[in-house]
């Protein structure tokens, strides 16, 4: 019988060349780490020339191979940078949640694999979770050298807060690939560093909201697949770290990706779920969970429900403080949008279209990014019933918006628009706008 062939490990081949080691450091390093993982090794460097070579190390090795580069490198590598398989247990135990999460956010940071990631399927038949009590688990390593506290929980929501900001004013296509970096470099080892448990608990919770964002970023860019797949990332986070709130901001975010979508029955179950995740949420966040959940029931064609949803959600934002949250929150503007939603949805363009001048009359300036969708929205519906004019008005706004921001939804309205008023080029607004229209073509590329 032939022998199966061995295909050459180059991914480890490549750590070991960039931590500047021989191979007999490295059999050296991890002979090291093994008392930690109760192991009594012996390797030399001809062990590490098997492994190169495509020979697969013993799988209590690997996370020992993994953590010697991990720490030369003073950055955390994965088993699949390394080019190996994670050890598994005598049951089918899922891969670690944070190697993953760094896997997901090294490949987004890469522009040559971020386009491949972009294809990634959205599910429909995602099973809806549920908040598991005590889901709590350990993620410091072993050998975690790294010590965290109170400061660097406090690094991680700052900085949250600063993408979304870039995210209002610049767009989504700007502010991802920085979320995605930070979580690859300082979140990412900073989720494996020891501390107090309370510390690393909250860190847990600042990583899933820093998750969160990112995932919405990519719905917003119509990588769907891929938000889907951060947010699932981000409840993991917010499970392990017992925090019912950030998770059911997430599952609200699911919801809100899947009403884009249409999927109007899978964006209530996950807009209840998102409700009954947080008990004691406050005014702001519960007019926020409201405000989905009845987006969502006006998709089914639950009027009755939409609207009683719609007034409670009203009402807990009449209660709200002032405070803005860089992370989920809602305001008037985002009551007003959910009110055009569900009026849309009941096919009443007219109060639907008011609703959102309502809305964009009090968004904040900075919001730029939500304020070109929302003044595109308002120019398709006021096309839809036959007002050309306010229409191009609409569109223009749009423009002086969108010429700002980099956002793969802004440049499908861009498309509409052109597509859109095509048909009436001989009008007076429209030769008009189409000055706009090409200049902002030309800035675009």
């Amino acid at each position: 019988m032939a022998r199966k062939q061995r295909i050459p490990n180059t991914r480890l081949a490549a750590l070991i060349a960039e931590a500047q080691w021989t191979r007999t450091q490295v059999a050296r390093q991890v002979n090291r780490l093994g008392p930690q993982a109760g192991l009594d090794l012996t390797y030399d460097r001809t062990a590490v020339a098997h492994w190169v070579a495509g020979t697969p190390p013993r799988s209590e090795v690997r996370p020992l191979i993994v953590e010697a580069l991990s720490a030369r490198l003073g950055r955390p590598v994965t088993h699949e940078e390394a080019g190996l398989e994670p050890r598994s247990g005598p049951v089918d135990l899922p891969s670690d949640p944070i190697e993953a999460l760094i896997d997901l956010s090294r490949a987004d940071m890469d522009p040559s694999r971020r386009a491949v990631l972009a294809t990634t399927l959205f599910s429909a038949a995602l099973a809806v979770p549920a908040f598991q009590q005590g889901a709590h688990a350990s993620t410091a390593g072993a050998a975690a050298t790294t010590r965290i506290g109170p400061a660097q929980v406090s690094a991680v929501r700052t900085m949250t807060s600063r993408i979304a900001d870039i995210l209002d004013e610049f767009g989504a296509g700007h502010a991802r690939p920085m979320a995605a970096a930070f979580l690859v470099n300082t979140v990412g080892p900073w989720l494996r560093a020891a501390g107090p448990e309370s510390v690393r608990r909250d860190m847990l919770a600042a990583a899933s909201d820093l998750t969160y964002l990112t995932g919405w970023m990519a719905m917003y860019e119509n990588a769907h697949g891929l938000g889907q797949t951060y947010y699932v990332k981000a409840l993991g986070l917010a499970e392990a770290a017992d925090d019912r709130l950030t998770y059911s901001r997430t599952l609200r975010g699911m919801s809100l990706q899947a009403s884009s979508l249409r999927h109007g029955q899978l964006a209530l179950e996950l807009a209840d779920s998102a409700a009954e995740a947080a008990p004691s949420a406050g005014p702001r966040l519960l007019a926020f969970l409201r405000g989905q959940q009845a987006h969502a029931a006006a998709l089914t064609g639950d009027r009755h429900r939409a609207h009683t949803h719609l007034h409670a959600a009203e009402t807990a934002l009449a209660r709200a403080d002032n405070r803005r949250d860089a992370i989920g929150g809602y305001d008037r503007t985002a009551y007003l949008f959910h009110v055009a939603h569900v009026l849309a949805e009941e096919s009443d363009w007219t109060g639907s279209i008011t609703a959102l001048e309502q809305s964009i009359a009090v968004q904040p300036p900075q919001e730029r990014q939500s304020r070109a969708h929302a003044y595109a929205l308002l120019a398709q519906r006021q096309y839809r019933i036959g007002h050309l004019d306010a229409s191009c008005t609409s569109w223009s706004h749009f423009l002086d918006t969108y010429a700002h921001v980099s956002t793969a939804r802004g440049d499908e309205h861009f498309a509409t628009l052109r597509r859109q008023l095509k048909p009436h080029a001989r009008a007076r607004a429209v030769r008009e706008l189409g000055v706009r229209v090409r200049e902002v073509a030309a800035e675009k590329g």
